[in-house]
């Protein structure tokens, strides 16, 4: 049985109400714009008009929205998102898709309505790499091809490379897009070299408008994922297809990747993305609560700012630490409810609380002012092999990886190659003023001991 027009929005009132009290880490302001139209044979429809964000819901969301919904009524519905007015569900096939002939590209990632361009804060760090991201997305293939952006984790990578995404998709309804890791993309290959189905794999990527990998350095040490990427890349290339690439790392200090596969790399534009500055980080926080709903007062976002700078992503979590705070204390936010919610986080500025491998491997880099590729290579000088002990020493002492997991970021090293660096540095630590003076440096770059009172 149909509803009534009232019903349905005062449904719509009471579903916001749950969503927000119980799942407020999905809430957005756009979410306003999502418009019921029916509840019929026990099926709740909404209407989302945006391809994007229709099926962000879809795949991310539904299970809350039906929690919701079979909360607020008391009866058992399910939801269903639809595109049009006259219920059209464009789940089958939305237009960043690849489907058909038998093969589906299950392992595309999921574009977030978060990251776009509109919601990219710019700054001294990004500004090239925000710059060239419009020009590609405003003219694919005919700008800046390959595009290549490398930086650390969790500064705006992806964000970029979903922005660029989504205006493409505004832009040109029809436009095929293949949007997914690298891990995935030699997942995929290696899966459809068993079954016998490269034909398929070859056809579905090579007649693409735009390729967009993320985490490409993954590609490193995999030498048939090389060969194919290569092919794929040079047919696309060639058809004036664009190419957008993502790396932890620029082409020339991703260890064991082919020459050939470089020289295509640095042939585009390669523009780097570093930590956000102050003021940056205030802006973003700033753009992070507006995308939520989340009423902060400027102190507060000065505040977490100035204690962390280590990436975005901490930026969020710490955002998101003091509003669940200020939530379970029935409060608003306020510096004070930031100052108790972060109590227990020490600052980050210029250091991290829990040292990773890569921010160890940046430290050692700076210090003995060393190449990633060099570090990552076979090469046995003591300009090359010192550095590379001290990161296993520091990597063993410092995260939680085994010997053979550190091997691993090292050139693929066995673990007793691990084991005999840790045992070497030790000693010498003993042994070897100097060698101990610059473990210790390298150490407090990224250590933070707290203070004795």
């Amino acid at each position: 049985m149909r509803k009534s027009n009232q019903s349905i929005g005062d449904l719509k009132a009471r579903l916001d109400a749950y969503l927000r009290q119980n799942h407020p880490e999905i809430c957005r302001h756009w979410f306003d714009e999502i418009e019921p139209l029916d509840l019929n044979g026990g099926v709740v429809t909404l209407l989302v008009c945006e391809p994007v964000r229709r099926q962000y819901l879809q795949r991310t969301c539904t299970s809350q929205f039906t929690e919701a919904v079979q909360a607020v009524t008391g009866r058992l519905l399910a939801v269903r998102f639809v595109g049009e007015p006259n219920g059209v569900d464009e789940r089958a096939s939305p237009p960043e898709n690849i489907s058909g002939g038998g093969f589906e590209l299950e392992e595309q990632l999921v574009l977030s309505p978060d990251y776009t361009f509109d919601s990219f804060v710019v700054g001294p760090g990004n500004r090239l790499a925000h710059a060239a991201a419009n020009a590609v997305s405003a003219n694919l293939g005919g700008a800046y091809n390959p595009f290549f952006i490398h930086g650390g984790v969790g500064l705006g990578k992806t964000h970029i490379l979903q922005a660029i995404c989504q205006t493409a998709l505004r832009q040109r309804s029809r436009v095929q897009i293949g949007y997914l890791s690298c891990q995935s993309f030699s997942e995929l290959f290696m899966s459809c070299v068993k079954a016998g189905r490269m034909q398929d794999f070859r056809h579905r990527f090579r007649n693409l408008d735009m390729l967009v990998i993320d985490d490409v350095h993954f590609l490193s040490k995999r030498e048939q994922s090389q060969e194919e990427f290569f092919h794929t890349f040079n047919t696309l290339y060639q058809s004036g297809k664009q190419i957008v690439l993502s790396s932890d790392a620029s082409p020339n200090d991703i260890p064991d990747l082919e020459e050939r596969l470089v020289s295509r790399f640095n042939c585009g534009l390669v523009a780097r993305v570093d930590r956000p500055c102050y003021e940056t980080r205030v802006a973003i926080l700033k753009a992070k609560a507006l995308l939520i709903n989340l009423p902060v007062p400027e102190d507060v976002c000065a505040y977490i700012a100035a204690r962390i700078d280590s990436n975005i992503r901490e930026l969020e979590g710490s955002l998101a630490k003091v509003r669940c705070y200020a939530m379970a204390n029935n409060v608003g936010v306020s510096l004070d409810v930031a100052k108790a919610a972060m109590s227990d986080v020490r600052s980050t500025f210029g250091r991290s609380n829990q040292p990773t491998i890569q921010m160890i491997i940046d430290a050692v880099m700076y210090y003995f002012d060393i190449k990633l590729s060099d570090l990552m290579s076979k090469r046995r000088h003591k300009s090359v092999a010192l550095p590379r002990q001290v990161c296993m020493w520091l990597a063993r002492k410092h995260t939680r990886y085994s010997l053979e997991e550190i091997g691993g970021y090292f050139g693929g090293r066995d673990h007793t190659t691990v084991l005999h660096a840790v045992r070497t540095i030790g000693l010498r630590r003993d042994s070897d003023p100097d060698i101990c003076k610059a473990v210790d440096r390298i150490e407090g770059t990224f250590v933070h001991e707290t203070p004795v009172a």
